[in-house]
């Protein structure tokens, strides 16, 4: 009995299934939850091969999947979302590559670069991502890629002109390549190019240009160059995404606290010393300026009489005369004001009065933390873009000196709609400065006579002046690119009557 009982007990076991093992509830929720990642990927991909091979044959699935798939919303978009599709790279026979140093600050550069990428596109070159300048006053270390999107930059113009980032190794120097370096003639149009320049390529397979600067006419260009030259500087140039948010952040902070003018005061100490203007300096301070002057070879002239230079309005105005001005022109005491410049000369002190006559000046070391602006600390073209930035986001734009970037806001706000630049007439204000300031005028009359002289100053609509016989002194193309201003209407009603802007 009890080895049947036995027997019949271990058969009885033999017969059993193994033990099973239970599972925790983290393990079933790990395996459904991969499971559901594996069946959404393999639908995603369903979706993406069906859309390429039959894009109208799932889009009914797709549709379906955009309402019922868990993901967040970006999340759902950037997969779902195609990317946007690259323009088709024009394809032509390269006649050679086109290298370009270009010279001075970042406004200056900037317009060069936008000349440089529309002489390759006429003469039909690959052009070498521009070199930027690494020795003027500034001595800014910045490269092509620390200010600018270079792969934006690229993309953006394949349909134009092909752009590499670097020239192939077969043509450097290292490898005894011997290219031909020099600067095109100053203010020249396509014919100076076709005739003179394209001709070199087929002896020199690489051409550097070390001056870039002004080296393309303003006025007597073809419809389509001139656009383009509109399109690498609104569109293709964009800054770098870190600038960018920086920029961003600088402008919400103003915008915030309600309108604010940005006033681009070129009281600066390059600036005093390379016009030579010293009025209301001292002494040891005019002294200064001249020694840095001389300093500085390629700073042509030497001996400047800073006050006949002033009453020709080629002077910057000084931080005092333009709080008179900005009062003359009615100018609340309560507004902001953004100092988009460098360091001003005479500190804050300098300052003194203009911030008296408008208590709310600020700059964007104010706005911002050191953390934020340490990595552009010793960069002043990336500080510059940041001023540039805030600048076309003002309501309102004052140059008090028409450098490069006075004159690429205002070409990239009349771009933005015609936005409100006061462009101050410095030879009139110099005239009624010193009127008023010897009693002559009174303050009724000095507020009349400003308010008047610019009326039609405002950044509105106007043709841009044309000079045949003296291209340096015509008005600026990237001032007033008004061949890119009038997509939507007729040039000529935008120049009537009502577009004139008057000072509020």
């Amino acid at each position: 009995m009890e080895v049947r009982s036995e027997g019949s007990l271990q058969v009885r076991c033999d017969k059993l299934p193994a033990p099973v093992i239970p599972r925790t509830r983290l393990q079933v929720w790990f395996i459904r939850v991969c499971s559901s990642i594996l069946l959404w990927t393999c639908l995603v991909q369903l979706v993406a091969v069906g859309e390429l091979w039959h894009p109208r044959l799932l889009t009914g699935i797709s549709s379906h999947l955009s309402r019922i798939t868990p993901y967040p919303l970006h999340v759902e978009k950037a997969i779902l979302s195609p990317p946007p599709r690259p323009l088709p790279a024009r394809s032509y026979q390269s006649n050679g590559f086109l290298r370009v140093s270009c010279n001075g600050g970042l406004n200056q550069m900037r317009a060069a670069i936008c000349d440089m990428v529309t002489v390759a596109r006429f003469l039909n070159l690959t052009l070498v991502v521009p070199e930027l300048d690494k020795t003027s006053f500034w001595s800014d270390p910045s490269n092509f890629e620390d200010i600018f999107d270079v792969r934006h930059f690229i993309e953006s113009l394949r349909d134009e002109v092909r752009i590499v980032k670097r020239l192939p190794k077969r043509f450097s120097r290292k490898y005894g390549y011997k290219q031909l370096a020099m600067p095109p003639v100053s203010w020249s149009n396509e014919k100076y190019y076709s005739e003179q320049i394209l001709p070199l390529f087929s002896k020199y397979k690489v051409i550097q240009f070390n001056k870039t600067d002004t080296r393309l006419a303003n006025n007597g260009l073809p419809l389509d160059l001139q656009k383009l030259r509109c399109r690498v500087n609104f569109q293709a140039l964009k800054f770098t995404p870190q600038i960018e948010a920086l920029g961003h952040k600088l402008v919400h902070i103003l915008q915030e606290k309600g309108p604010f003018v940005a006033l681009h005061l070129r009281y600066e100490m390059d600036m005093l010393a390379f016009s030579g203007c010293t009025h209301g300096c001292t002494e040891e301070e005019a002294e200064e300026l001249k020694r840095m002057r001389y300093a500085y070879p390629w700073w042509r002239e030497k001996e400047i009489v800073s006050e006949e230079r002033r009453l020709q309005g080629l002077c910057p105005l000084t931080p005092e005369e333009v709080a008179l001005v900005m009062q003359a022109l009615g100018f609340d005491k309560g507004i902001q004001i953004y100092i988009a410049s460098g360091e001003i000369y005479g500190s804050e002190q300098r300052l003194a009065t203009l911030r008296a006559a408008f208590p709310k000046i600020v700059k964007k070391e104010m706005l911002l933390g050191p953390e934020e602006l340490q990595q552009f600390q010793n960069h002043s073209s990336q500080m510059a873009a940041l001023d540039f930035m805030v600048s076309i986001s003002s309501n309102i734009f004052i140059p008090t000196y028409d450098g490069n970037m006075a004159k690429l806001v205002e070409g990239h706000r009349r771009y933005l709609g015609f936005r409100k630049s006061i462009l101050l007439d410095r030879k009139a204000l110099v005239e009624l400065l010193d009127l008023h300031q010897n009693g002559t005028l009174s303050w009724s009359e000095f507020e009349v006579s400003v308010r008047r002289a610019h009326d039609k100053r405002m950044g509105q609509p106007t043709r841009r002046r044309v000079i045949p016989d003296k291209r340096k002194e015509e008005d600026y193309f990237y001032a007033n690119p008004q061949e890119c201003l009038c997509e939507r209407a007729n040039c000529d009603d935008l120049l009537g009557p009502s577009n004139l802007s008057t000072v509020r």
